[in-house]
């Protein structure tokens, strides 16, 4: 293709229609028709990014591998496509408005009157068109966060108004809504499909593709009559049914001819419909799996998008390993009180996943699943706090220092065998500590860490974290059987341990969760599956 396309997927009605998981089966259906194609997220807050956000209102923070903290929904574009985000695919318009400020006070606009038109839309429209001009994308996907009608999107319908106008058919508008079924009427209502497009058109925006979120199958005059109502072609009238899986979108999105009907619309030969092979294998499987694996993740957050990427590494590891997962969460505080069932439902685990997470809460708990795990011989897989809860655990009870702890939960401590690195306390700037994005670490050869990576010794993992393994106490470690098997080569920092002798108890300072995808799933989730399936 000449130019690059861009298409724009926007909300309406409600929240939580799944605007990430239609966008990255976009960007799924058009990489396999051989395009080049990327994904990015505009979020209305006013925030500079989500690293600060609470997880109980936002779910999980994802790091790019260039180490910047964004919307979960960047975890989904690279699950399905297999593609690396960066910085670039995700803004806020927090970000946006500062670099429009930052722009001014350098004197970048002359005295000029900065104003939403053009100052701000014109940002949004430069930060839309960079992937596309710096890097030769055949599409660029952009997703815009909220609802329409919400006061914080009204810059990002403009600019993208002013954008189809400039672009003709080079852009195209996808809106998500909602079809709600009125059960006392045995009814499907369009209605509120209908306001959410005369919102946009208000907007001066005419979506030009349709889908609509229901629970209920939509025959073909109703959508027709969504079709005439909202000046959109039927065949551009597509029905996204709840699915057991999300993984099942892509397939239901082709097999409607969403990706035929971008393609028409842009002027593009359609062409075959190209086969999803080795995604409908992964599906396949997912199908014929009929035993189960439990994976208890012990953690605080109690609300399902907090551990997003988690949770589906390790429903992709249980996949190729030919189960299905079944996971529970297990509340760390309840732990700390003793809390009978929670205590039964940790015991009656094949596996456990001690959750990373920042503050004191509910980490007493975290250090009581991690002995467990230890001296029961329960897989254990910790994750960035969780490795460090390990590590404090072993200490404890191991080498017999009663009160080893983080610096982070006890400053006052007398043995910081989690601790800020010397360089890192002098900084007071929010983030300012945080150790963000990939870096490379070593394995040692034999451990089961490389075992996990099929004897790879050098592998590159993204963090997400301020404190640190203290190397003050390393050898006391190796020597009494946990061993510092993963060390970063540039800061000597220790980033995975392991008890050998263990049937499989690893942590790590890293996220391996951020780099799962469907079509290649983590090693060591991989790894931690196989070891939680029961002989």
């Amino acid at each position: 293709m000449a130019s690059t396309k861009y298409i724009f997927v926007t909300g309406g009605v409600v929240s939580s229609l799944g605007k990430g998981i239609i966008s990255s089966s976009i960007g799924k259906l058009l990489q396999a028709r051989g395009f080049k194609i990327t994904i990015q997220k505009f979020d209305p807050y006013i925030n500079i990014d989500p690293g600060t956000l609470n997880p109980y209102e936002h779910g999980e923070c994802y790091v790019t591998a260039d180490g910047m903290e964004t919307d979960l929904d960047l975890g989904h574009y690279e699950r399905f496509t297999g593609i690396r985000t960066t910085r670039h695919n995700t803004q806020t318009t927090g970000r946006i408005y500062k670099a429009v400020i930052d722009k001014e006070r350098s004197g970048e606009y002359l005295g000029h009157t900065i104003q939403v038109v053009p100052h701000i839309t014109d940002e949004i429209k430069r930060r839309i068109r960079y992937l596309g001009e710096t890097a030769g994308y055949d599409f660029v996907i952009t997703e815009i966060g909220g609802t329409i009608g919400d006061i914080e999107s009204a810059p990002f319908l403009e600019a993208i108004r002013q954008m189809k106008w400039e672009m003709g058919c080079d852009a195209v508008c996808i809106h998500l809504t909602y079809v709600p079924y009125i059960k006392a009427a045995d009814e499907l209502k369009t209605k509120p499909t209908q306001h959410s497009v005369k919102e946009l058109q208000a907007n001066g925006i005419q979506p030009d593709i349709l889908i609509l979120r229901t629970e209920k199958h939509l025959d073909d005059h109703l959508r027709a009559k969504v079709a005439g109502f909202c000046n959109v072609d039927l065949e551009c009238v597509i029905q996204s049914e709840d699915l057991p899986s999300i993984y099942e979108v892509p397939v239901n999105m082709q097999k409607q001819g969403l990706d035929a009907a971008i393609m028409r619309k842009m002027g593009i030969p359609v062409g075959e419909t190209p086969q999803l092979g080795a995604w409908n294998r992964f599906l396949q499987m997912r199908r014929e799996a009929t035993e189960t694996v439990n994976i208890g993740l012990v953690g605080k957050y109690d609300l399902q998008d907090a551990y997003k990427s988690i949770s589906e590494s390790l429903s992709h590891a249980a996949t190729y390993n030919n189960r299905k997962i079944h996971i529970t969460f297990i509340n760390s505080e309840r732990l700390e009180e003793d809390d009978a069932p929670s205590w039964d439902t940790l015991k009656n685990q094949d596996g456990l996943v001690i959750c990373p997470g920042f503050g004191q809460r509910g980490i007493q708990g975290k250090i009581m699943a991690a002995r467990y795990a230890r001296e029961h011989d329960v897989p254990c897989f910790g994750i960035c706090l969780g490795m460090q809860m390990m590590v404090i655990e072993f200490a404890r009870d191991v080498l017999g220092y009663a009160d080893a702890d983080s610096t982070e939960m006890n400053p006052d401590t007398s043995h910081n065998v989690i601790d800020l690195m010397e360089e890192q306390k002098s900084v007071t700037q929010m983030g300012g500590t945080m150790r963000l994005g990939e870096y490379p670490c070593v394995i040692r050869p034999g451990s089961r860490a490389a075992e996990a990576y099929e004897g790879a010794d050098n592998i590159r993992e993204r963090h997400r974290h301020r404190y640190e393994f203290n190397n003050a106490y390393r050898k006391k470690y190796e020597s009494a059987g946990m061993q510092c098997v993963g060390v970063n080569p540039d800061a000597d920092l220790v980033e995975m341990v392991e008890i050998p002798q263990h049937k499989w108890y690893i942590g790590t300072q890293f996220h391996p969760e951020y780099s799962s995808t469907v079509l290649h799933p983590h090693p060591l989730f991989m790894s931690f599956i196989k070891a939680s399936i029961k002989e």
